[in-house]
């Protein structure tokens, strides 16, 4: 799995859409594994589909669950996914559950949306998508 700063994650997603599209395929595929209620109401990048890496109530990652859902969204293993979550720390389990099923180009992007904590217990302060600029939206 790739593991690319918000920046070069935006940069990669633009370049591997360039590539598809010459190349006749579809373009890569954009994943939030948050909670639909954090992607919404947080906000999040334009253009993602929402495939939560584990749902309210139960909090608990089911990983073939999950990875069937990519599969299905996605509908080729060879396409290009691209995982984003708050932090960037779930993006690593979901990506190695896809790479365990097959998908061969799968990247994460470092920090997630939000990014680390910072000293007051904050995010959105130190790194992340949103910290870094990049294009976003809110319910």
């Amino acid at each position: 799995m790739k593991n690319l700063s918000p920046k070069d994650a935006w940069a990669w997603l633009q370049a591997e859409q360039a590539r598809c599209e010459a190349a006749g395929l579809e373009g890569p595929l954009f994943v939030d594994v948050r909670m639909e209620i954090e992607s919404l109401y947080v906000g999040r990048p334009p253009g993602v589909e929402n495939i939560p890496w584990y749902e309210y109530p139960d909090l608990t990652p089911n990983p073939q669950r999950f990875a069937e859902a990519v599969e299905k969204e996605a509908g080729d293993k060879a396409r290009p996914v691209l995982l984003i979550c708050r932090s960037g720390k779930r993006t690593l389990d979901a990506g190695a559950a896809l790479e365990a099923v097959g998908f061969a180009n799968v990247a994460h992007v470092l920090h997630g949306f939000e990014g680390e904590l910072n000293d007051a217990f904050k995010r959105s302060s130190l790194n992340g998508w949103r910290f870094e600029g990049l294009p976003w939206e809110q319910m």
